[in-house]
C-alpha cells in the first residue's frame, strides 16, 4: 500500500550526502524531486552503493527494492525545499537512500497513507 512522505530539505544547497557520486547533484526543487524519485523507482542508487561496499555480494538485496510507481514532486521554499514521495517502499528503505542523496541534511516531517 502507498504510502505519503512529506520531506522537507531545510537548506537544498547544504543536502549533499557523503559520497559526491551518490549524493544529490541537482539543485532546484523539480531537479531534486525527480532524482529521488529516480532512486525509489531504479535500482541505480541502490547498485552504485553496494558497489562501494567492502563486501557487494554480503548486502542484503532486500535494500535494492523498487517501485517503478513512486511518484515524487517538490516546492520550493526561500532556501528550503519540500519534497512529497508516494511509493510502497517501506520507511526505513527510503530514510537510507535519502541518507545517500542528501546527507543528514533532510527532516522526515508526516507520513500517511495515500
Amino acid at each position: 500500500m502507498p504510502v505519503r512522505y512529506q520531506i522537507r530539505l531545510p537548506d537544498a544547497a547544504q543536502a549533499r550526502g557523503q559520497e559526491p557520486s551518490l549524493s544529490f547533484s541537482a539543485h532546484g526543487a523539480e531537479g531534486l524531486a525527480a532524482q529521488l524519485q529516480d532512486a525509489l523507482r531504479t535500482p541505480g542508487l541502490f547498485e552504485r552503493w553496494r558497489a562501494l561496499q567492502a563486501e557487494p555480494d554480503d548486502v542484503d538485496p532486500a535494500l535494492g527494492v523498487t517501485d517503478p510507481l513512486a511518484q515524487v514532486s517538490g516546492e520550493q521554499r526561500d532556501l528550503s525545499i519540500d519534497l512529497v514521495a508516494l511509493t510502497a517502499i517501506p520507511g526505513d528503505i527510503l530514510k537510507h537512500r535519502l541518507r545517500l542523496l542528501a546527507g543528514s541534511r533532510w527532516e522526515l516531517r508526516n507520513v500517511t497513507r495515500a
